[in-house]
């Protein structure tokens, strides 16, 4: 979510993973609940929800970041050779990148 921006349901289900829809509204709802997401109605389509990361989500960038790099260095990841590239060039600026992405929307 943070680093791909996806915001719908249905861009998480289809994001090539193979989650469960059980498991996927679980952990949205887990994220809900923990306050690392947020949820809104979507303006086009008042049944759909949007969402968001707060500030506690926005919070765990550094974390995600470094896991992802660790990721990459040791397994095969679905994570593009460029974004890892840009991640690992500039730590900050990927993070205020995500900062900006996600406070202004």
């Amino acid at each position: 979510m943070m680093m791909r921006g996806f915001r719908t349901y249905q861009e998480f289900l289809s994001s090539g993973e193979g989650i469960a829809t059980n498991i996927l509204a679980d952990r949205l709802r887990k994220l809900e609940g923990s306050g690392i997401i947020s949820t809104s109605r979507d303006p086009a389509d008042r049944r759909k929800l949007i969402y968001r990361l707060t500030q506690k989500g926005i919070g765990l960038g550094p974390v995600l970041l470094e896991l992802a790099l660790w990721s990459a260095r040791y397994e095969t990841t679905e994570a593009p050779p460029a974004m890892i590239q840009k991640m690992e060039k500039n730590r900050a600026a990927f993070l205020a990148e995500v900062r900006r992405k996600w406070q202004h929307d």
